[in-house]
């Protein structure tokens, strides 16, 4: 499921509750994570992939859970999502993707444009949580997810403005950026787009977590799933770069996107440039006032 591995060796990193009788036989520590460790583990049954983190936030590994079976049961069958093997609080055992080496396959882009677009059709009854039973988080981050039907206002006051406080309060944003986004604030309506339905999205669809198996089948890993936006999906799948023009088209050709989508995607891009600039400072902050910027005009 990984790129790099390191020498198979003994299960004790892993909690025993997580692989007791999966009958695991080694675990081989992979790189690539920055919040959680992860393993190949050599099973009786065939290999399994292995995730846990040390004290991790109150819900976080449920609300990955739900994500995952949320995106199973709505994506269609040629888009795949790993099954959930085993979970616990601080854990999670899925089964094994074997990455395609080198060069993709021809037509993997486009099954991922329309594996995303038939995705994105699920429609939910409010925007927010999957299930409101479960705490409210974004990865490792808490956020309001209590359903409610005002799209603009979830994505300006329950994402933008908290994150934009947080980062202030890092002091990694300069501060004219509460600025900026007071004056962006009456617009957020228009910034939203038009309104569409609530739809089951990935909520972090880096290139990161789109994997590619050797059979050419394209796979959907680490969600942050809730009922959102789907423009939230593509504005993540071109931040960082790794899904190419002919993915995008066929999304659009499947699913179209709102007219003026283009412009939208600085202000649907702010969430994730601010939660890298608190996590991770750099020129993420910097990044994000660009975005104020470009929005205001």
């Amino acid at each position: 499921m990984s790129t790099s591995d390191r020498a198979a060796g003994p299960l004790h990193d892993l909690p025993h509750d997580l692989v007791d009788g999966l009958g695991v036989e080694r675990a081989a520590p992979l790189g690539g994570g920055d919040t959680a460790s992860a393993f190949r583990l050599e099973a009786a049954g065939g290999l399994l992939f292995a995730k846990t983190m040390a004290d991790p936030p109150a819900g976080m590994m449920a609300a990955e859970v739900a994500g995952l079976h949320a995106l199973r049961e709505h994506a269609p069958e040629f888009l795949g999502v790993p099954e959930v093997v085993r979970w616990t609080d601080d854990g999670i055992v899925l089964e094994w993707i074997d990455e395609a080496p080198g060069r993709r396959p021809p037509g993997t882009e486009e099954e991922c444009g329309r594996g995303l677009a038939a995705l994105h059709r699920a429609q939910g009854r409010a925007f927010g949580a999957l299930d409101p039973e479960l705490p409210g988080r974004i990865g490792s981050f808490e956020v309001d997810l209590s359903p409610t039907q005002d799209w603009a206002g979830f994505l300006l006051e329950r994402r933008i403005r908290p994150l934009l406080r947080d980062a202030l309060g890092a002091g990694r944003i300069d501060p004219r950026a509460a600025d900026l986004l007071d004056e962006l604030a009456p617009r957020a309506q228009e910034l939203a787009g038009p309104q569409e339905p609530p739809t089951l999205v990935h909520g972090d669809l880096w290139a990161g977590n789109r994997l590619v198996d050797a059979a050419g089948r394209n796979w959907l890993i680490d969600p942050s799933a809730y009922w959102g936006h789907r423009e939230v999906d593509i504005a993540m799948m071109l931040l960082f770069g790794g899904f190419d023009e002919e993915c995008l088209a066929a999304y659009d050709a499947e699913h179209p996107l709102a007219s003026g989508w283009q412009d939208r995607v600085p202000w649907y891009q702010l969430p994730p440039l601010l939660v890298h600039a608190v996590r991770f400072g750099g020129g993420y902050g910097d990044a994000a006032v660009r975005a104020l910027l470009r929005l205001r005009g």
